[in-house]
């Protein structure tokens, strides 16, 4: 009895709701069909018994009459298999055999992550020659996002207040278009760290994944919004969100935009001041990391780091597409009974 419980138990289930069972490389999409089959003994035996309870004799064509009586011919007794076997084919090609493909789940990587930019003014600083610092930043943030497959990331964009540029997707192209339209003066300046992790957080908390992630990218010191960043990453840490922060920024002096003049943009060598004290107790605190990106060759090194740091399993469902097969059932269960009536219209059977 244990044993029988123990193959119901391990028996899969999934033929039930559709997903077909195969049997040597045959997928049938509706194998309960295929329980006819077993009725096919039963139903022979009801018509051998009918038979011999009929008082008719079968007449043959008058072409056969005129030849006499006959001896029965021994290959007419085929004629009750080649009955059983259309039904069968017909049954057969019903249960809608293929092959080829099936329906598996498989286990692939895949985490939610959010990006979280500062876009202050500090960001078009030119200690990352020959470009800017924001410019840099778009640019390694399009590449970790090309690395992705089956991770949804978002995009939030932070300065004096913060915004979400996009949500958690896996739609790669429009985030890339998202990260290349980032632009200095796109929000009210300053740098609101504690605004940013807070959005940024409020898109992961209720994402479905086990692993949540964000990536926070700033250059500078908490000067503005009215979240205490220390508050707002603690808060993270409640929802399972690690905080891997990014300090981005040379040491020392840099160029940096302190206004406009007829010619553009006018600059003024300040030194370079990240709160490192601050990220590096943000990060700590969720179980993430601080890192310093002094150049444009580190920050890539950065998000290459971060990128083997996060993994977690996901199960997807991969599709193959099926070859139907069911047409060799039912030309085998056609040429049974055309078969069948052939016999019997031009053999007729003499008692």
């Amino acid at each position: 009895m244990n044993g029988l419980l123990d193959r119901i138990r391990q028996f899969d289930w999934s033929v039930l709701r559709g997903e077909g069972l195969t049997f040597y490389g045959i997928n049938f999409a509706h194998p309960l069909v295929l329980l006819l089959l077993l009725l096919l003994p039963l139903w022979s035996w009801w018509r051998r018994r009918r038979k011999r309870r009929e008082n008719a004799i079968p007449f043959p064509l008058a072409g056969v009459l005129a030849r006499g009586p006959r001896p029965k011919l021994a290959w007419t007794r085929v004629l009750p298999w080649l009955r059983t076997l259309a039904v069968a084919g017909f049954i057969v090609a019903v249960a809608q055999p293929r092959s080829g493909a099936r329906s598996t789940r498989v286990a692939s990587e895949g985490i939610d992550i959010a990006l979280a930019v500062d876009i202050s003014s500090s960001m078009l600083a030119e200690d990352f020659q020959p470009q800017n610092r924001m410019e840099v930043a778009k640019e390694k943030l399009k590449r970790f996002v090309l690395g992705r497959k089956t991770d949804r990331v978002g995009l939030v964009a932070f300065s004096g207040e913060a915004l979400t540029q996009v949500p958690l997707t896996t739609d790669y192209p429009v985030l890339l278009a998202a990260i290349d339209n980032l632009q200095v003066g796109q929000l009210e300046d300053g740098t609101a760290i504690g605004t940013g992790i807070a959005t940024a957080a409020n898109r992961l908390r209720t994402a479905p994944g086990r692993s949540r992630v964000l990536v926070l990218m700033t250059d500078g010191e908490n000067n503005r919004g009215a979240i205490d960043p220390r508050t707002a990453a603690q808060a993270a840490g409640t929802f399972g969100i690690r905080i891997y922060a990014i300090g981005v920024g040379s040491e020392g002096m840099a160029a940096v935009p302190v206004g406009r003049s007829l010619f553009g943009l006018r600059y003024e060598n300040r030194p370079v001041k990240i709160d490192e004290a601050l990220l590096t107790e943000i990060a700590t605190a969720t179980g993430g990391r601080y890192f310093r990106a002094k150049d444009a060759d580190a920050l890539q090194r950065i998000y290459e780091q971060i990128d083997t740091l996060e993994r977690s399993i996901v199960e997807q469902r991969a599709f193959v597409r099926y070859t139907e097969q069911f047409r060799w059932p039912l030309a085998i269960g056609l040429l049974a009974l055309l078969s069948e009536l052939y016999i019997l219209a031009r053999r007729g059977v003499l008692p």
